[in-house]
């Protein structure tokens, strides 16, 4: 039995759409993984706030002409004031400022897995806030990264007189909380404009907080960046934010939020090889199973919640 030209040509458009969802979870999972490596280039050059703020604004200048252009620019609703304000500050500032400064004291692949343990601290915080029952499913999969997470605390893993690995992996561990109260607030939030609608002016407050911040506490911008330094800053501002948020935008409307959250999952276990092989930082054992351990943990509380 052959199948009609009608058949055929109406099987394209789903095949090509297939093909172009996973070209979109490819880039994002490369653009975000290469994002942690990139920093931590960056940071040896840069100042923490500085090194944000510049990407930060970078994103900005990439975003408002392409929304501009396809004619989506415009002033963000009074209802979702409150959402920019959440994501701006607790994400883009702090998030982004806590894990660029740990980055200076701890290695590029342990700091990736302990960002990638926001979805741990999501969960309670619902139940907290917004009375968001925790399934039996999220209870365990909650224990399961928790006993991830312990693994690179074991006694001994960390030399309690080393404060600078201390502080670093605290900062880090910070940032992820910072996070999960971005993610907490913008589930509860009602939203009027769209999340890429509402991207230019969030990275716009961000900057504008983080340039006073940095002269604040840096002092003057840095006068000569490095080519290396500055290819990471271009990549993470145009590539790893205002592109990797637009793609995975695209996706968010295009799958099943449990789909794009199990997807983006690579993430980290692609960031702790691309850190193997371009900073030369290697590969623990340890580390990778802790990382395994923690996103089985996820997998299973976002299948639980799904």
């Amino acid at each position: 039995m052959t199948a009609s030209p009608t058949g055929l040509l109406a099987e394209r458009p789903a095949s090509a759409s297939a093909l172009s969802t996973i070209g979109l979870f490819a880039f994002v999972v490369v653009a975000w993984s290469l994002n942690w490596v990139v920093m931590k280039l960056a940071v040896q050059e840069v100042t923490p706030l500085w090194a944000v703020a510049i990407r930060t604004a970078l994103a900005a200048l990439v975003l408002f002409p392409a929304l501009f252009a396809t004619r989506q620019l415009a002033l963000p609703p009074r209802a979702d004031i409150p959402v920019v304000l959440v994501i701006a500050l607790f994400h883009m500032v702090a998030f982004a400022a806590l894990m660029t400064a740990g980055l200076i004291f701890v290695p590029a692949s342990r700091a990736i897995v302990l960002g990638y343990t926001t979805p741990l601290w999501v969960a309670p915080a619902a139940f907290l806030f917004l009375g968001e029952r925790v399934s039996a499913r999220q209870a365990i999969g909650i224990a399961i990264g928790m006993a991830g997470l312990l693994l690179l605390f074991r006694p001994g893993s960390l030399d309690g007189s080393n404060k600078t690995a201390l502080v670093g992996n605290g900062l880090v561990i910070l940032a992820a909380l910072c996070w999960s109260v971005s993610i907490v607030y913008t589930r509860a939030h009602s939203w009027t404009a769209t999340p890429l609608q509402l991207m230019p002016w969030q990275c716009l407050l961000a900057t504008i907080v983080l340039l006073v911040l940095a002269l604040l506490v840096e002092g003057a911008p840095p006068i000569r960046v490095g080519t290396p330094a500055l290819v990471a800053l271009v990549y993470n501002g145009v590539i790893g934010t205002a592109l990797g948020f637009w793609a995975m935008t695209v996706l968010n409307r295009r799958v099943p939020a449990t789909t794009a959250s199990l997807g983006v999952l690579a993430t980290p276990v692609l960031g702790i090889g691309l850190s193997a092989v371009i900073l030369g930082e290697g590969l623990d054992p340890l580390l990778v199973l802790s990382a395994l351990t923690i996103l089985f943990g996820v997998a299973v509380g976002v299948k639980g919640r799904a």
